[in-house]
């Protein structure tokens, strides 16, 4: 076992149910587990020791809902001016040519991306899987993670209603519901781990309401539930998904849900901007969660999730950066600030704090994926997940008033200092410890430009205005 000791920060923010601070204080941990934290600690030596006196520590920031293959496909000219089906229908046709080392190299990107921003712990929905690629995908997924260090929860999606069945995804991207439950079970069973302080949890996550059938629903809670595993999906994201439901199903998107077993403790959902205010209520009711994915949503024009009602009635609300190709990026404390700016445009600048909105992302996010004891607050007990900024970096210099708001308002421009998960470095002084960032970038881009290329090649889209206005290399 491992030890830690972090001494004399310039300040601890707990984020524990006082919201405790401890200027000064100091922390140790024992292999994954805080043990002590406050001041005049009884410990002469650890493992690893870090003077903290120039640096705030945060518990790490917890993001609830990704799409990583998406890394691949950002900042596209054509899909930037398109609401979320068209965006879906044209993405799909380069999607469909992912391969296992495509998912590798995005995993790698995004996820190292989120650790530089201070995330320790990331949930990703990995929805599209290609003809004749099943297991390979995740797996790389939980690969990536495990060589970068962060915590991870891979959640597995799917898609059985395609075009020809009246769903919006290609045909060619959907599996079959045998194949789709076969392969949910594998992943629960190989690397599913419900101990304490795991590296890997592994979830059940149909993708959305028009690319899925009742029956899939139904067979994916029964799965999930007889494993003990958590369930997550889409829903309430946009007025053409509740048209969609209201014409096709008969009803709204959470009653369908609600019919086929999706509504408990055990369920969250991503972006419920739609949902009105007795399905808010039903929502605290059957106590499910909910991620708000504020860059997506504003970049798509999908609207704005009503968090402040969530809040109000006790909904379990944490937060997500989404596909980085709604989002263009991983950085979730820039995901914060712009909850943060969102919210008090909407609703006024005493409706949700810059500390309020870091809490969202930590305690909150924690509660929504059902790992509140151990994980998104810094406390005897509960894992050695932290991130640290330096605040003699110069877009902090006029701001050290506030320490629990400072990294949500100011310094956005900078990478966190380090990173730190289960009582291990795994960001130090801004870069990545245990991945060459450069090959890392080069190999993600390389992938993108030979998913652009194949799809400029295979697909009947018109991708040809793209390659003369923008010239790819050939990978």
């Amino acid at each position: 076992m491992g030890t830690l000791w972090i001494r004399n920060a310039k300040n601890i923010i707990t984020m524990d149910g006082e919201r405790r601070q401890y200027p000064g204080g100091s922390l140790y941990a024992v292999d994954q587990q805080i043990v002590a934290i406050g001041y005049d600690l009884p410990y002469e030596a650890a493992d690893t020791v870090i003077d903290a006196r120039d640096k705030i520590v945060y518990p790490g920031l917890i993001n609830t809902h990704h799409h990583l293959y998406q890394n691949l496909t950002r900042n596209i000219p054509f899909v930037q001016k398109t609401e979320l089906f068209d965006w879906l229908v044209t993405l799909y046709d380069i999607w469909r040519h992912l391969r296992p080392e495509d998912i590798y190299a995005s995993a790698v990107v995004g996820l190292g991306e989120l650790l530089k921003s201070g995330c320790t712990t990331a949930a990703d929905h990995f929805y599209c899987f290609p003809n004749g690629v099943s297991g390979e995908m995740i797996d790389e997924e939980i690969r990536a993670a495990g060589e970068l260090g962060i915590r991870f929860f891979p959640t597995r999606g799917s898609m059985s209603l395609g075009r020809s069945k009246g769903g919006l995804p290609p045909d060619e991207v959907c599996q079959t519901e045998d194949i789709i439950l076969r392969d949910s079970r594998r992943l629960i069973e190989t690397y599913h781990d419900p101990k304490r302080f795991a590296m890997v949890r592994v979830g059940v996550a149909p993708c959305s309401p028009f690319s899925i059938t009742a029956d899939l629903l139904k067979e994916s809670a029964a799965l999930a539930r007889s494993y003990g595993v958590r369930m997550h999906t889409h829903l309430a994201e946009t007025k053409d998904e509740d048209q969609f439901c209201l014409e096709k199903l008969g009803m709204r998107p959470l009653d369908f849900m609600e019919q086929n077993g999706w509504v408990g403790s055990d369920v969250w959902y991503a972006h419920g901007i739609y949902f009105n205010d007795d399905e808010i209520g039903h929502l605290h009711t059957h106590q499910c969660g909910v991620a708000h994915c504020p860059t997506s949503n504003m970049k798509m024009g999908s609207g704005v999730m009503p968090i402040v009602k969530m809040l109000e009635k006790g909904v379990k609300v944490g937060m997500g950066v989404d596909g980085s190709a709604s989002n263009d990026g991983s950085n979730m404390l820039l995901e914060v600030r712009v909850a943060h700016l969102l919210h008090n445009l909407m609703h006024g600048p005493t409706a949700l704090g810059a500390e309020d909105c870091l809490r969202i992302a930590t305690r909150g996010s924690a509660r929504v994926l059902g790992w509140e004891d151990d994980i998104g607050s810094l406390e005897v007990g509960k894992a050695a997940d932290m991130f640290m900024i330096d605040t003699r970096q110069l877009g902090f210099a006029g701001a050290l008033h506030d320490d629990a708001a400072l990294p949500v308002l100011t310094g956005l421009s900078q990478t966190v200092d380090m990173t730190i998960v289960g009582g291990k470095v795994v960001v130090k002084d801004g870069k990545l410890v245990n991945v060459d960032e450069e090959k890392a970038a080069l190999a993600g881009q390389a992938a993108s430009f030979r998913l652009l290329n194949e799809a400029a090649l295979r697909t009947k889209i018109d991708y040809n205005r793209m390659r003369m206005e923008r010239s790819y290399p050939n990978f």
